[in-house]
């Protein structure tokens, strides 16, 4: 074995040589400010994190600067952010920003080259080298291309990606297939749950029909009301706010960056205002229902969230504030109107400049009212049935994580020779594959 001189490794084993990665490769500076509508640009969010693949392609027509050009067979890297792991061999001619570093193969495999950039010992050099504090970012002149690649001979480079490519892909589809578990979970759950809000679980009860097309027939006995008649419907206050910046100081104002897509409150944005800014009216109740009137680029009209905190809080205009009379379960109100959000049904709301769901057309909304007492055994039903769904999407979302860890500790091991591939175990992986 042959000490290493890179500290992120260990030993390289014999026939292996160190060589440092300007030697191996050439850095494509070709460029042009030419635009086209062909669809073979790249930004960096175009490259999934991790996984060595892109997601979509687009054209330079409204790029304002000059782009590098790349060639198939050509490995791509993206230097900013270098923790997010996007690197891709190219499948086609194209461009891409100047965030992404194109490297030509010279004295490497194309192939060996892409799972050196994504494996382990690459990603953490890169991390721990990348300077700026909100941009990090890692220099080709100044610091990659001093990289010490482990090398093995060429026949083994083409046996290790094939090997990797064979293991990898078999990792890969049992991932997607986990997903596509998760997925059908998903609908399980938003079935049993609409079951439940529509029917009720007093089976064998005279029915009718409600009148309304996602939710269709209902125990005779509910009632079906415009929320007006059930809760009081008022928005925020109204006031601009940037991320990060507080106004006055002492009460906390929610905002819609507050709103998980599952109806939860995520406390992690903080806004505060000057308390002589608010009356008695804006503060908010716990068992208040905040709803999401309309769409922005990351917001969704429909998105509800409970309200359970403590001491003083008010939320802005963008969000509506629906506190429930004596006749209503918030719980119960939340999970008809998520039923009522997945069904689609707030998708088609009216297009303005944003798709919005606006105070006056969310209180004549009709809603199913069972009695109180159905209201709050149909409520505990759903939260039975959530939780035993949540607890199989855990155990599956826990297979995800080991498999991709696996995934990652595999390509690490084989290109620095951790792991040795002989033929025996190319042919063993293809045959299983």
């Amino acid at each position: 074995m042959n000490d290493a001189h890179d500290r992120f490794l260990d030993t390289l084993p014999a026939g292996w040589k160190f060589d440092r990665f300007k030697d191996i490769v050439t850095l494509r500076n070709e460029k042009t400010d030419e635009s086209s509508a062909e669809e073979d640009y790249l930004e960096l969010e175009d490259l999934e994190s991790g996984s060595g693949r892109i997601l979509s392609r687009r054209n330079t027509l409204e790029v304002g600067s000059a782009v590098t050009l790349f060639k198939k067979g050509d490995v791509l890297f993206g230097k900013l952010r270098p923790y997010l792991e996007k690197y891709w061999e190219a499948e086609f001619d194209g461009k891409c920003t100047g965030e992404i570093l194109a490297f030509k193969p010279q004295r490497i495999a194309s192939r060996f080259l892409f799972y050196c950039l994504g494996s382990r010992w690459f990603i953490e050099r890169c991390n721990a080298l990348a300077y700026g504090a909100k941009m990090p970012r890692v220099s080709w002149p100044t610091q990659l291309s001093q990289f010490n690649f482990p090398l093995p001979p060429l026949p083994e480079q083409q046996r290790i990606a094939a090997y990797l490519d064979a293991s990898c892909a078999a990792i890969d589809a049992a991932v997607a297939a986990k997903r596509r578990q998760l997925e059908t979970l998903d609908e399980i759950r938003k079935s049993a749950v609409h079951q439940v809000l529509s029917e009720g679980l007093r089976l064998g009860l005279p029915l009718k029909d409600s009148g309304i097309e996602s939710i269709g027939v209902i125990p005779a006995h509910w009632d079906v009301k415009q929320i007006r008649y059930a809760c009081e419907v008022n928005y925020g206050i109204t006031l601009q706010l940037e991320k990060g910046q507080s106004v006055g100081d002492g009460v906390r104002i929610l905002t819609v960056s507050n709103l998980t897509i599952d109806g939860n409150l995520d406390l992690e944005d903080e806004y505060y205002i000057d308390p002589a800014e608010l009356t008695r009216a804006d503060y908010l109740w716990r068992g208040d229902l905040l709803f999401n009137w309309r769409n922005g680029s990351q917001y969704h009209v429909g998105k509800t969230a409970f309200f359970d905190m403590e001491g003083e809080v008010a939320h802005v205009s963008f969000l509506l504030r629906i506190r429930c009379g004596r006749h209503m379960d918030p719980f119960f109100l939340r999970s008809y109107l998520g039923i009522l959000k997945d069904a689609g049904f707030f998708s088609g709301a009216k297009d303005k400049v944003n798709k919005t769901f606006n105070s006056s057309e969310l209180k004549r909304l009709r809603v199913v009212i069972p009695p109180r007492d159905e209201q709050k055994e149909i409520c505990a039903e759903i939260e039975r049935r959530t939780k035993e769904c949540n607890a199989v999407k855990a155990a599956i979302e826990k297979q995800i994580t080991t498999l991709t860890a696996y995934r990652k500790s595999l390509i690490h091991e084989c290109v620095t020779g951790q792991r040795r591939i002989t033929e025996a175990d190319l042919n063993r992986v293809k045959a299983h594959g």
